[in-house]
């Protein structure tokens, strides 16, 4: 194994959304992750990851177990006692009925870290109330902030909860609880919540509002596309372009690129002057196509780019030399991020039979045998 997780060892609770994207992230960086899985009426003799189109299933294993049953319990169990972090995404209390909770898990195993992934979180009165990313996000005051002027919020897919509050910032909680516990010898819960997650990626807008910079108007804002030199526009073959020549000098360059003198383009910081300079702007890219403008501002300091589909994106020069991109078991998909200089990450898709996995996890060659032949 590659990368700076190289010999963690993590068990991921099957689930949706943030918590195997978490189990995807550790994974990557060269963790050892396994994943538990409800039974599936399959041979259960390979356990190499179903990752052709699960994405979030790459570079782990995947067990199926009935965790009803007493014998494959107390098999986790033993797993649990071996593991360095446990990763689930249950609503609170699941677990504690599995008879898999902190409580138990911690008694087995002390330096355990235990992530938890919620919408609401371990306690509050939502806390078992059903939810999505979109009412994760609307609770922190991000939702609000996301739309055009005048309109309703735009939903930003499931980036901000599932996903940066959530996901990521359970990835992040758990190595820090990991390296807290090098020092102490102990483990401890990691209560992650997207609620708590989604407000802090606000962290920037919450402080230019509290300043008089932010307004509660969507769409009136130097960032949320209130502004003409941050924004999107319609290009003459219908596909789009991203300006954000937010700086001075960066702004003075895409005003001289595209040629215009217009003292009215002058007053950059007036957002009254925001609305025409948008319209103005918005007519003169409908002029040409995307690919002109490229030719024009690609690779300047204008802050320029051009607005890609899924299928574009890989495809672009910047991303092909970067290597932003992999293709697995047929499957384009994001490459693990960051880069590292010395502990090189790198995708893991070997196949990896049920009994020498459980093995390497301690699980004894004769419990092996019994939890195999019962399937």
């Amino acid at each position: 194994m590659t990368g700076p997780l190289s010999g963690l060892k993590v068990v991921e609770m099957a689930g949706l959304g943030p918590a195997p994207f978490c189990g995807m992230l550790l994974a990557d960086m060269g963790a050892e992750v396994l994943r538990i899985a409800r039974p599936k009426n399959a041979d259960v003799g390979n356990a190499k990851s179903d990752v052709s189109f699960d994405t979030f299933a790459r570079g782990k294993q995947t067990l199926h177990a009935d965790l009803r049953d007493a014998t494959a319990l107390a098999a986790l169990l033993e797993v649990i006692a071996k593991s360095d972090a446990l990763i689930e995404g249950f609503r609170p209390g699941v677990m504690e009925r599995l008879g898999l909770g902190p409580d138990v898990s911690l008694a087995r195993n002390p330096r355990l870290v235990y992530g938890r992934m919620t919408g609401w979180g371990q306690s509050g009165p939502l806390a078992h109330a059903a939810g999505h990313d979109i009412n994760y996000i609307a609770l922190s005051g991000a939702l609000h902030a996301i739309g055009p002027r005048g309109e309703k919020p735009t939903v930003p897919l499931n980036y901000i909860g599932d996903f940066g509050g959530g996901g990521m910032l359970l990835g992040f909680g758990l190595v820090c609880a990991l390296l807290e516990a090098k020092t102490s010898g102990k483990g401890q819960v990691v209560d992650a919540a997207m609620t708590d997650g989604a407000a802090l990626l606000s962290t920037m807008m919450y402080g230019m509002h509290a300043q008089n910079m932010w307004s509660n108007e969507r769409g009136k804002n130097l960032l949320d596309g209130g502004a003409h030199f941050y924004d999107t526009y319609t290009c003459a073959d219908g596909k789009h372009i991203a300006i954000g020549a937010i700086e001075p000098q960066f702004y003075a360059l895409l005003l001289k690129l595209l040629g215009i003198t217009d003292a009215a383009f002058a007053a950059q910081m007036n957002p009254t002057a925001w609305p025409d300079l948008k319209v103005r702007l918005a007519e003169l890219f409908a002029t040409r196509t995307r690919e002109a403008w490229c030719a024009l501002l690609e690779g300047t300091d204008a802050c320029f780019a051009p607005v890609l589909d899924w299928d574009e994106a890989p495809k672009h020069a910047h991303n092909v030399a970067r290597g932003t991109f992999v293709t697995t078991d047929g499957v384009v998909q994001p490459a693990p991020a960051p880069r590292f200089s010395r502990t090189v990450v790198e995708l893991r898709t070997e196949a990896v039979s049920t009994s020498a996995l459980l093995k390497s996890w301690g699980i004894s060659e004769s419990s092996t045998e019994a939890l195999i032949d019962s399937k």
